[in-house]
């Protein structure tokens, strides 16, 4: 007859035996979850987050609390979701410049395929090329002409290693032209310097370029998306002018570290897909300038390995340092 200790012994091992993975992510979240941002307060990163994270508050029952780990072009932040527990409490919103560029550029301590696990991707931002007014371009036939007839003479401006930045270097190594690159601490100055005439262009953000284009304190000239964009749909893309297969955009993506359980990124996944596509969620994204591309794990897992390799071969064949 088994002894009252062992009798207990039993009962535990069926009780924990009994929490099987199914019902540990029904269970999820029982706590709040971080949501680390590697970029400061107010960026596209950031933005994207907070959205996401409030409407995961509300469907979860549990709060999502966005905390931004900042510096060193956000490896910082990313190392830090990286090195955490893979319990689903820590996740991380990140973009192709943390994900597939700067692992490209700097020594770091994370390997992106390994050591993070792909939740959803969340959303792309096109990127617009806008001129100063006085630059005698109007279309990207025009800037390729003039790039060519007076090498090295005109500038685009960016922060260093941001897609602004390797959207300026895809297009070089695209259309075979000499752009001198001019680093700045972010988008806000080179804008400001293009309008001034200090620089010649700048790859920007859409929803940065877009209201200075409109006001004609700059000449939008493309935007780097494969399609055009339906808020700016009177300004053709890239590809359509003469860069056949040419595109660029920022994405944002949800991720998590790379052993959490599976159940609970299925769990995160649905909850998150199913917040994105809601229309006043898509309509706050667009008012961004950002469009949703939510979709399931192992599509966003695939596309990152690309945008890895893709971005890697970028910065390699146009010799891209840090600055």
């Amino acid at each position: 007859m088994p002894t009252p200790l062992l009798h207990i012994n039993v009962l535990v091992w069926i009780g924990v035996l009994a929490v099987t993975p199914a019902a540990f992510a029904q269970a999820y979240p029982a706590k709040p979850v971080r949501i680390v941002v590697p970029f400061a307060p107010g960026g596209g990163v950031d933005v994207t987050a907070r959205i996401l994270a409030q409407q995961l508050t509300q469907r979860a029952g549990q709060s999502f609390l966005v905390e931004n780990r900042t510096g060193a072009s956000g490896i910082i932040g990313v190392e830090y979701v990286a090195r955490s527990a893979p319990d689903g409490y820590t996740l991380l919103v990140g973009s192709q410049t943390t994900q597939a560029v700067v692992p490209a550029m700097y020594k770091v301590t994370y390997d992106t395929a390994r050591d993070f696990t792909g939740i959803t991707e969340i959303a792309r931002s096109p990127l617009l090329i806008v001129v100063h007014p006085s630059l005698p371009v109007k279309t990207v036939a025009d800037l390729i002409k003039l790039a060519k007839a007076r090498p090295g003479q005109l500038t685009f401006g960016a922060a260093s290693g941001g897609t602004p930045h390797l959207a300026g270097e895809l297009f070089k190594l695209t259309a075979k032209v000499d752009l001198l690159f001019v680093p700045y601490k972010g988008e806000g100055p080179a804008i400001a310097d293009t309008m001034g005439g200090q620089i010649s262009l700048v790859f920007s953000n859409l929803p940065v370029a877009l209201p200075q284009a409109r006001g004609g304190k700059l000449r939008g000239i493309a935007v780097t998306s494969a399609q055009r964009v339906p808020t700016a749909a009177d300004i053709p893309t890239v590809a359509e002018s003469g860069l056949p297969g040419f595109e660029a955009f920022t994405w944002f993506g949800f991720f998590a570290p790379g052993a959490t359980p599976r159940e609970v990124i299925v769990k995160l996944n649905a909850d998150s897909v199913a917040t994105l596509n809601a229309a006043d969620v898509k309509e706050k994204m667009a008012t961004q300038g950002l469009f949703v591309t939510a979709n399931a794990p192992d599509p966003f897992d695939a596309f990152v390995r690309k945008e890895i390799v893709r971005w890697t071969k970028i910065v390699k064949d146009a010799g891209v340092k840090p600055q």
